[in-house]
């Protein structure tokens, strides 16, 4: 097979799958792994993919790649409307305060707070949140507290010193939170250090911490850590983990309910 054929194939894998590995593509094409290193440079240095440990992924996907939130909302958007669904049930009865971490499930997941539980918890149940949109949805019918900062215009959420400094004052009963990457070995990880510093803040102060992310997340890291998988109790994914991760998942003790 010529070397234009095998980097047709590859790039055609990599639009369906997202990453291909080294061995994976030498096992395929009966070549040498040092051949596939070749070709996986020859596409990087023509901007198809970008090369990581293993092999290779996108080149949409580096490390501080980060869509705005508008383009983000039509992305996957049946797989988080079923999690954020799922979510509703992990709401403990007896909770008084839950945060809300800016993403465009955990606004899902305001949305349902606000459409199905207003009437039978608004009383008794106060949202935290640092995110624009999701307070939006749940001023009008539930109690909220904003949390103040400097806004990002790419996520609408409130972010620095002055927003950190309120959540450290804080010990809600339980939190969601997104991420854009969860690794077994990396942890929960997003490409902004400000955005990664809040998220950090709110996995700290909460009694109790729920991620919520949709199986493209499952994999993957972005620049920042913000949380290893032992500082979560509970993921709500829409597919299930592959198993390095979930064996990461599991020696954590992290829940894993699938929406």
């Amino acid at each position: 097979m010529f070397a234009e054929e095998r980097h047709r194939l590859i790039t055609e894998q990599l639009a369906a799958q997202g990453k291909v590995g080294v061995a994976d593509l030498s096992e395929r094409f009966g070549i040498t792994r040092e051949t596939v290193r070749r070709d996986l440079a020859q596409l990087e240095q023509q901007g198809v993919l970008r090369r990581v440990h293993g092999g290779a992924v996108v080149a949409s996907k580096t490390s501080t790649a980060e869509q705005s939130h508008t383009a983000r909302t039509t992305q996957n958007h049946e797989a988080k409307q079923r999690i954020a669904t799922k979510a509703l049930e992990l709401l403990p009865q007896g909770a008084t305060s839950i945060v809300l971490d800016a993403g465009t499930t955990t606004e899902l997941f305001a949305g349902l707070l606000a459409d199905e539980l207003a009437s039978q918890r608004a009383a008794e149940l106060l949202v935290i949140t640092h995110a624009l949109p999701i307070a939006l949805r749940i001023s009008p019918t539930m109690q909220l507290e904003l949390i103040g900062g400097r806004v990002r215009g790419l996520t609408s959420a409130a972010t620095g010193n002055h927003t950190l400094a309120q959540l450290d004052g804080l010990r809600p009963d339980i939190a969601f939170v997104g991420a854009n990457g969860l690794d077994a070995t990396f942890g929960l990880s997003t490409p902004d250090s400000l955005e990664a510093a809040v998220k950090t803040a709110i996995v700290g102060c909460a009694r109790r911490v729920v991620l919520l992310a949709d199986s493209s997340k499952l994999g993957e890291t972005a620049l920042v850590r913000f949380a290893t998988l032992a500082d979560i109790d509970t993921l709500v994914t829409d597919a299930a983990p592959d198993a390095d991760l979930a064996a990461a998942l599991e020696a954590a003790d992290v829940e894993v309910v699938l929406a």
